[in-house]
C-alpha cells in the first residue's frame, strides 16, 4: 500500500452543512486500490472518512475547522455524567450485530421524521439509507440497543482490526435518555471487549452544537497538522 500514489477529486464548493457562514469541498479518494479495508484503515488514521463507498476529507478553502479525533478506549476515564449514563445500560440490553433487525426502518424513519425534517435525508428511504452506510468492501456491523426487548437504538460500525469507526446512528428521538452518548460509550465498551485501542467518532467541529460531542470521551487525539496529538 505504501507504494500506491493517492490521487484526489475535488468536489465543488457548497455550502456547508454544519456552518452555515462556511463553504464546503471534499477531496474524494480517486483511486480503487485505496477502497479495501487495508486502504481505508490506512486513511482512516490520516484524516478519513467514508460515505458509502467515497473515502474523502474536508479540503475547504477558507475553512479548518473539521479536525479528525479519535478516542484513546485502552485509557477512556468516563466522566461523572458518562458513569451515571453507563449504569442506565444496566436496565436496557444491546448486541454487535452483522444484519439490521427486520424492524430497524420503523425506528430510522421516526428519528429522521423529528429530528431532521429538514435535512437531506427527509424523508426516509431505504435506498438512500443504505447507500450511505454501506461500502461493499468494508465490514460493517451494527450496534442494536433494546429496552424491554423494544428497539431503541441503532449505531452502525466499520471494524478494523485494531479499531471502530462510528459511522452513524439513529435512536427513538424523544426517549429520556442520551441513546446517541450511549451508542459512543458501547462502541467504546466492544473496542475493550476485543482488545482494540480507537474509537473513530468523526470529525470534531468546536463551532457546531450538534458535532462538538466527541471532546467529551478522554482521553483522545486530534490529527493536527498530520500528527495526531493528545
Amino acid at each position: 500500500m505504501k507504494e500506491l500514489s493517492l490521487q484526489l477529486g475535488l468536489t465543488p464548493e457548497s455550502d456547508c452543512n454544519y456552518l452555515p457562514q462556511q463553504r464546503d469541498q471534499l477531496g474524494i479518494v480517486m483511486d480503487q486500490p485505496w477502497l479495501t479495508p487495508n486502504g481505508y484503515d490506512l486513511l482512516i488514521s490520516s484524516g478519513y472518512r467514508r460515505s458509502g463507498s467515497i473515502i474523502y476529507k474536508p479540503m475547504c478553502k477558507h475553512c479548518n475547522a473539521c479536525t479528525p479525533l479519535r478516542v484513546d478506549c485502552s485509557q477512556f476515564t468516563p466522566t461523572k455524567s458518562q458513569k451515571r449514563q453507563q449504569n442506565q445500560l444496566k436496565k436496557l440490553q444491546w448486541e454487535f450485530k452483522q444484519q439490521l433487525d427486520p424492524d430497524w426502518f420503523e425506528l430510522y424513519e421516526r428519528y429522521i421524521t423529528v429530528r431532521h425534517a429538514s435535512g437531506s435525508m427527509f424523508p426516509a428511504n431505504k435506498q438512500q439509507f443504505f447507500d450511505f452506510i454501506r461500502a461493499p468492501w468494508m465490514k460493517t456491523a451494527f450496534l442494536h440497543i433494546y429496552e424491554n426487548n423494544q428497539l431503541i437504538a441503532v449505531a452502525i460500525t466499520d471494524v478494523f482490526p485494531d479499531s471502530l469507526s462510528a459511522v452513524y446512528s439513529f435512536f427513538e428521538p424523544e426517549h429520556k435518555l442520551s441513546l446517541g452518548t450511549l451508542c459512543v460509550l458501547l462502541q467504546i465498551e466492544v473496542c475493550h471487549q476485543t482488545q482494540r485501542q480507537w474509537l473513530y467518532p468523526g470529525y470534531q467541529i468546536d463551532q457546531c452544537r450538534e458535532m462538538n460531542y466527541k471532546v467529551r470521551f478522554v482521553p483522545h487525539q486530534k490529527l493536527i497538522n498530520g500528527e495526531w496529538v493528545g
